[in-house]
């Protein structure tokens, strides 16, 4: 069987995105043929294409989609060809009309969620879900502060800290960014463009700071939120919008600061299967409720997928972004 896939065989700009033909293998034991109808773009793709994270080449990038099971491969009996499923995690190979993947990687759609919606919430639904249960976890009373709360992750972020009880303050880079953080459910949103944020998050939080810090924009930013927590309170590196991370000592978390800088991976969090499938579980439901609205903002054809990468990177997008083959 061919299918199209959106590869690349060196490492660079968006250009290295080719779309091309490939023969695709029936599945083995413990594996999937799935038909994908939505595929997600994330950060992590623009990291694997610019070879900040290696990704062995020719290869093909992507580690979130939705779609049908059209084939199953031995010893797979809870999957049957016909079936809407979602999934996230590696292996990478997400840009593909058809990919096989293993079985244990995929969780049922239910009937409530469209394909698109489905592929848009699992990549960003296990790193909230990881952020705000694992890593520092929130309940009543506590204030965080989610950098580019405009943007997938942070939509979703900013909804279910508040579900939990949390003061959200955002950061965003134009007013209509910060009017959709702000109906996501967003307390506070600092247009960081304008204003010190370190300054205005100071201010909201009558000096003190607050509990955790979200941030996946790196760079001077990253150094400049270990200002903006409270002692003992924690920031967490989700991510490096900007390209680079600073070098930041021991010293500068304290003793004068007295605070936590956590680096966690969502990929490694989804490898643990059982973390994995409580975290689906939890997520799931709270979509197709419509209890966390998933944002789509931009949508593009599979053989696109550099166009995608270019929005990504400029700052262009809202919300999730997909690939249709």
């Amino acid at each position: 069987m061919k299918t199209q896939v959106v590869r690349m065989s060196q490492t660079g700009g968006p250009e290295v995105l080719r779309l091309e033909e490939v023969e695709l293998p029936a599945p083995g034991p413990g594996e999937v043929r799935l038909r994908q109808t939505a595929i997600g773009v994330n950060y992590v793709d623009v990291y694997h294409r610019a070879g900040l994270y290696p990704l062995p080449l020719p290869g093909v990038p992507g580690v979130e989609g939705a779609g049908v099971v059209e084939s199953v491969g031995p010893g797979v009996e809870h999957l049957r060809p016909g079936e809407r499923v979602a999934y996230m995690g590696l292996p990478p190979g997400g840009y593909a009309e058809a990919r096989i993947l293993p079985a244990t990687r995929l969780v049922r759609v239910p009937a409530a969620l469209d394909d698109r919606t489905a592929a848009a919430m699992m990549a960003r639904g296990i790193t909230a879900h990881m952020l705000l249960r694992r890593v520092t976890p929130i309940s009543p009373g506590k204030t965080v502060l989610v950098h580019a709360a405009a943007g997938g992750l942070g939509l979703l972020l900013t909804q279910w800290a508040r579900r939990l009880g949390a003061t959200v303050i955002g950061t965003a880079g134009s007013q209509e960014k910060a009017e959709l953080a702000k109906a996501h459910g967003a307390h506070h949103v600092v247009l960081y463009r304008e204003v010190d944020f370190v300054a205005a998050v100071r201010e909201l939080t009558s000096g003190r700071g607050v509990d955790v810090a979200y941030d996946g924009v790196g760079g001077d930013v990253l150094r400049r939120t270990l200002d903006c927590v409270r002692p003992f309170g924690m920031v967490v590196s989700v991510g490096q919008a900007s390209g680079a991370l600073p070098q930041i000592g021991l010293e500068e978390l304290g003793p004068r600061r007295s605070i936590g800088l956590f680096r966690p991976s969502v990929l490694a969090y989804a490898a643990d299967l059982n973390a994995y499938a409580e975290a689906a579980r939890e997520l799931i439901p709270l979509v197709a409720e419509g209890a966390l609205k998933i944002e789509i903002g931009q949508t593009f054809p599979l053989r696109e997928a550099a166009a995608a990468h270019r929005a990504l990177e400029a700052g262009r997008t809202v919300g999730s972004v997909l690939l249709v083959p």
